[in-house]
């Protein structure tokens, strides 16, 4: 049996995630519906995928084995009572996938109205270039519906299964942590180009940089610190760089900024 796929929402994280599956070898773009308030931007979508389908919210409800919900988590109520009658009247099997931040996975059941199998995913928009960190939990699946999903969106990047009470703070850490590395980098190419750099290979420069260093940090297996203090001669320049940003409080605004995004995130949950 083919597996169809639905994205109702064809924002940032719907449409990573869709052109992600068009990627793997187990989804061609005829297997793939979108659905968006705007039908101007899902048509824009399906056609770079390659031809995906453009239909109705209620048409993804009623077609689809994955139903990816796209929306706003203040959005998700409207939605989801507009096909919660098309998912009750299913005799099929189907999987919800939520990407709302703050809702939790009951809440998401019971404004579909039933207790359906879903999982509930919080990527980050590195996925759009194959390099997301994609944290999902799951509830009433079935182990060949996961090891599909997977498979399906393997090409987003990496997939790390945790309890739902820890999602949202690892959304804090991996969902928004991409917004302050931005800003990092955005602040060194600042610096160079400050110092004489050109604005492009300052750019450059800064984020060629993140990413190696972050990949010391997942290869090497050393703790941060460790790492730091290596490239931290005695009386050098970088020690003094490194006392420049405790001075400013770097460590402490970083940590203080994981915590507000993880205190909203409940609060959204709330809603």
């Amino acid at each position: 049996m083919s597996t169809y796929i639905g994205f109702i929402g064809c924002g940032n994280m719907g449409s990573a995630l869709a052109k992600a599956a068009v990627k793997s070898d187990m989804i061609t773009p005829g297997q793939i519906c979108l659905a968006n308030r705007t039908s101007a931007k899902a048509e824009r979508l399906a056609e770079s995928l390659g031809g995906a389908a453009v239909g109705s919210n209620k048409e993804v409800a009623k077609y689809c084995q994955y139903i990816f919900l796209g929306v706003k988590p203040q959005m998700m109520s409207g939605v989801l009572e507009e096909i919660a009658p098309v998912l009750k009247a299913r005799e099929d099997r189907f999987v919800l996938v939520t990407m709302a931040a703050g809702l939790t996975m009951s809440s998401i059941q019971e404004m579909a109205g039933g207790n359906y199998p879903i999982i509930r995913l919080m990527p980050n928009t590195p996925a759009a270039v194959g390099k997301g960190m994609i944290l999902y939990c799951s509830a009433k699946t079935h182990l060949d519906e996961m090891v599909t999903f997977l498979h399906i969106m393997k090409e987003a990047g990496k997939f790390d299964e945790l309890p739902e009470n820890l999602i949202d703070a690892g959304s804090a850490v991996a969902g928004c942590g991409p917004a302050f590395a931005y800003m990092f980098i955005e602040a060194l190419a600042d610096g160079g180009v400050a110092c004489g750099l050109p604005r492009a290979k300052a750019l450059d420069y800064a984020a060629q940089m993140l990413l190696g260093s972050a990949e010391m940090v997942l290869k090497g297996g050393e703790h941060p610190g460790v790492l730091k203090d290596a490239v931290c001669s005695p009386a050098g320049s970088t020690i003094q760089g490194v006392r420049a940003l405790e001075a400013g409080g770097f460590r402490g605004d970083i940590f203080e900024a994981v915590v507000a995004a993880y205190e909203k995130t409940k609060e959204l949950g709330k809603k």
